[in-house]
């Protein structure tokens, strides 16, 4: 694998480094007064090192500029500012002395030893530093520029395939002044501190035509300040690992990878995220972006801040201890006095309490475990404030990831599975799809499931009946079609027991399980078929009812309509007097008569029955001669009853009619005509005794006077019964029905309603009753009525009855009476012809009145007002008003 340039360099310099004249160091990134490896601007210079108050370099930036060779005199090769960096505005001064620490390595002629060292990474050579140190090199830019390093996480430009990487290569610098120089003294990299994390976090590259298998990428240089001890990298990419020596490398040949990828390292003391942007890319599905929810913003700010934050990253279910350092928040101008405040939820907003910030150093620590599943991600705001709470600058959104960690597993929440397949389908047929569901992240890994089936039930014919799609969960088959036939499996169900690893399926994997079920269905590949080829059948004449059952086997399932059977009778029925149904727990055909059969005219019937499937046949399969039936039915002679003609008989006669008079003379015919018998009549049925009929002959007459307003007549019709019965051995007997329709006549008198009133004596309101009357007998026999009084039991006339209508009269009094119980004899009249008269007494009673009490004790009388009275009559008369 090839090695990018400079990165021996910046290894062999962090390991033995001992003295150094404006070193660079990449585990010292970030550090005031650093240069850059390859001539990029320091963080920040010491007072004197930059340009005077007239343009030109001081005494100390002169003396910096001899330092690294820079001059009229230098060679060439060694010139600084390097090809297409120098920066604009400079102008080298006279070259001033060279001073050289003792013990520093020895130089080329005319070229400074820190120059030498790049000059050797310029021309790709292997660096070697000289003992006993490490000669590290100086630019113009980090001797010379100052300001405020704005471009921290520049872009890495791509060059053949690999990525030339700036870093950062910082050190501490220490003056002196020396008369009236400054002179730059020698330091220690040891007795420097360490920041843990990535020493560069942003990267560029052009996206290739292809990243190459074992291809070298980039150089990561990541330090824990603890040894790196158990150092482990993850790549939002399954297409690509970083090696032990912080390589990154491709993992095979692929040409798109998205925009971005994220490089996550971690060690039990630190842990840090770098990015690499790929210019040219195309987002795809399932970026690391979406994996590690990592927003692509550079670590610093487009607009100009003294805050600068940047999203930090903490894994979930962190162990103690707690509370701990998970990122930290600058603020390179803060006013002296001013404090840190953390905002949000996670803070001030619930959940509370699990995140803080420390208002002095900016430094953010969580307090507790985090659980990406509860929440993902915070969104927290980062402020300074003076001493009485005053808001100096911000808020600024800080960004707190939560990453995941493989800690759910799988789990199938869709149960029961149950998937279905014909028998005989080809192999590859899809049978179910078994879906799991990880709460992890679903852009990671964690979440990145695989299915296999780890056992079948039963395992016959073939241990493997079924195959699953690792990563679409489809259930196919792998069996040939003949294998997968129904009617030869010992069972047509089969158990899967199905796992579901996430991890991609990796042995590290966490697991779930379940149970799918899997039924073999029937195809109608199997026709019916008659058990015999001919049955037969005895019936009785006149009885109908299944005579015979026909059965027939099917090999297919018995729950599918491949195998329940339907029948047709397809010849031999003219008659219709034939009909078959299929009994569904037996699938046998049940022959029915629904019509009698008469013996006299067929003793024989032969009917053709032919059986077929509820669902149509395969292709490939057809009916056959099997598939019909003939049946041979023979019907059995029976004495028959006999039979009245009509039936019913009807007749109509009028009520009242003499004693004695005929009817009618029933008719009942013998049906067995081949045998010879005599029939007999009798009386079944007489509810009211009026009727009467002669046993041989017939003949029906009256014995009692026929009354249609008998309880026994229902809507003026009269119903008895009569049987006939042959001479047969054993006798059989025929039932007929006589309905006598009774014509009205005028034999009922009319009835007066109600029969007692009551009146006061001192009433003025002389009425007493409304009458109504009413007649059993039918129009024209009943109303109009005709109301008179009979007869009055006092000298004067008192009394008085009024027509109201055609069935209401008005009883009314012409003056006053005493308190006593009268009775007055009414008379009415029907409209019959003859006309009938009833006479009825209607009980008045005179009552006192008094203080709206009713008092007809003296008088004898009913306790009834004679309000309720004429109530009661006005009742009686509304209902019979037409």
């Amino acid at each position: 694998m090839q090695t990018p340039p400079g990165a021996s360099s910046r290894a062999k310099c962090s390991r033995e480094l001992r003295w150094s004249c404006a070193f660079s160091c990449p585990r010292l990134r970030g550090r005031p007064g650093t240069a850059d490896f390859l001539g990029r601007r320091p963080l920040a210079q010491p007072r004197g090192a930059h340009e005077g108050a007239s343009g030109q370099p001081s005494a100390a930036a002169r003396l910096l500029l001899s330092l690294t060779g820079v001059g009229t005199n230098a060679p060439a090769s060694g010139s600084f500012p390097p090809r297409s960096r120098a920066r604009k505005g400079w102008s080298p001064g006279p070259r001033a002395p060279i001073v050289q620490p003792a013990g520093a390595p020895a130089w080329e002629p005319g070229l400074p030893p820190l120059l030498l060292s790049w000059l050797e990474a310029e021309r790709g050579e292997k660096f070697k530093p000289s003992p006993p140190g490490c000669s590290c090199p100086l630019t113009p830019r980090s001797a010379a520029a100052g300001g405020t390093r704005e471009d921290e996480g520049a872009d890495t430009q791509a060059r053949g395939g690999g990525v030339q990487t700036p870093r950062s290569s910082h050190g501490l610098r220490i003056w002196a002044i020396w008369g009236s120089l400054p002179v730059l003294l020698l330091t220690s990299a040891e007795a420097l501190d360490c920041t843990p994390g990535f020493q560069q976090k942003v990267f560029r590259i052009e996206q290739p035509a292809e990243f190459i298998e074992d291809q070298w990428i980039l150089n990561l240089t990541f330090s824990d300040c603890k040894g790196n001890d158990k150092l482990r990298y993850e790549v939002s990419s399954p297409y690509f690992k970083v090696n032990s020596d912080g390589s990154l490398v491709a993992l095979r040949n692929v040409t798109a990878v998205g925009r971005t990828l994220f490089i996550h390292a971690r060690t039990p003391h630190a842990e840090d995220m770098a990015e690499l942007m790929i210019v040219g890319g195309k987002d795809i599905q399932g970026s690391l972006q979406d994996i590690f929810k990592f927003a692509r913003t550079s670590p610093v700010p487009r607009q100009k801040r003294s805050i600068v934050v940047s999203p930090i990253l903490i894994p979930e279910n962190q162990r103690q201890p707690f509370p701990r350092d998970v990122g930290k928040v600058v603020d390179s101008d803060r006013p002296e006095g001013s404090k840190f405040r953390l905002t949000g939820k996670g803070v001030d907003q619930e959940p509370k309490g699990i995140f803080r910030i420390n208002e002095n150093t900016g430094s953010v620590s969580v307090t507790r475990t985090l659980d990406r599943e509860t929440i993902a991600t915070y969104q927290l705001f980062v402020e300074t404030t003076d001493v009485t709470g005053r808001t100096l600058e911000g808020p600024v959104p800080l960004e707190i990831i939560v990453i995941d960690q493989n800690d759910n597993r799988p789990i199938f929440r869709e149960g029961p599975y149950i998937g279905h397949v014909m028998e005989g389908s080809p192999t590859g047929t899809t049978v179910m799809r078994m879906t799991a569901f990880d709460a992890d992240d679903p852009a990671t890994d964690n979440a990145l499931l695989r299915y296999n089936i780890r056992q079948q039930t039963p395992d016959k014919p073939s241990p493997n009946m079924f195959y699953i799609d690792p990563e679409k969960g489809d259930i196919v088959t792998v069996v040939s079609p003949a294998l997968l036939d129904r009617e030869t499996l010992e069972n047509p169900k089969y158990e899967l027991i199905i796992e579901a690893q996430d991890m991609a399926g990796l042995d590290v994997g966490l697991t779930g399980t379940a149970t799918a079920t899997i039924m073999i269905d029937d195809k109608n590949d199997h026709s019916p078929k008659f058990t015999q080829k001919e049955f037969q059948a005895t019936v009785e004449e006149g009885v109908v009812g299944v005579i015979v059952n026909l059965t027939v086997e099917d090999k297919d399932d018995p729950a599918t309509g491949a195998w329940r059977a339907a029948y047709t009778i397809i010849n031999g029925n003219p008659g219709q007097s034939f009909e078959i149904h299929t009994n569904p727990q037996t699938n046998e055909g049940m022959l029915s008569v629904i019509k009698p059969l008469d013996y006299e005219i067929s003793a024989f019937h032969t009917l053709l029955i032919k059986v077929e499937n509820e669902d149509p046949l395969v292709p490939d399969v057809s009916y056959g001669p099997s598939s019909t039936a003939t049946v041979h039915i023979t019907v059995l002679d029976v004495n028959e009853g006999p039979v009245f003609y009509p039936d019913p008989m009807m007749v109509s006669r009028q009520e009242n009619i003499s004693i004695g008079s005929v009817l009618l003379t029933v008719n009942a015919t013998d049906p067995d005509s081949l045998q010879h018998q005599t029939i007999r009549y009798s009386v079944y049925k007489d509810p009211a005794g009026w009727l009467n009929i002669n046993p041989i002959n017939g003949t029906v007459d009256t014995v009692a006077v026929l009354d249609r307003e008998s309880p026994f007549v229902h809507n003026s019709v009269y119903t008895a019964l009569f049987l006939a019965t042959d001479s047969g051995s054993p006798p059989a007997t025929g039932t007929g029905t006589l309905l006598i329709t009774l014509e009205d006549v005028n034999d009922n008198a009319p009835f007066i309603y109600p029969t007692v009133a009551e009146v006061c004596d001192d009433a003025k309101n002389l009425s007493v009753v409304i009458l109504g009357a009413s007649d059993k007998d039918l129009h024209p026999n009943t109303d109009p009525f005709k109301f008179e009084l009979h007869k009055q039991a006092v000298p004067d006339k008192v009394w008085k009855i009024s027509k109201i209508n055609s069935t209401h009269a008005l009883v009314s009094l012409l003056q006053n009476l005493n308190r006593a119980n009268y009775n007055l004899p009414v008379m009415v009249t029907d409209s019959g012809k003859p006309p009938m008269t009833n006479i009825t007494d209607l009980r008045v009673h005179v009552c006192s009145c008094k203080n709206s009490k009713v008092d007809c004790n003296v008088a004898g009388a009913l306790r009834t007002s004679l309000t309720s009275v004429l109530l009661m009559a006005l009742f009686g008369f509304a209902c019979k008003l037409p």
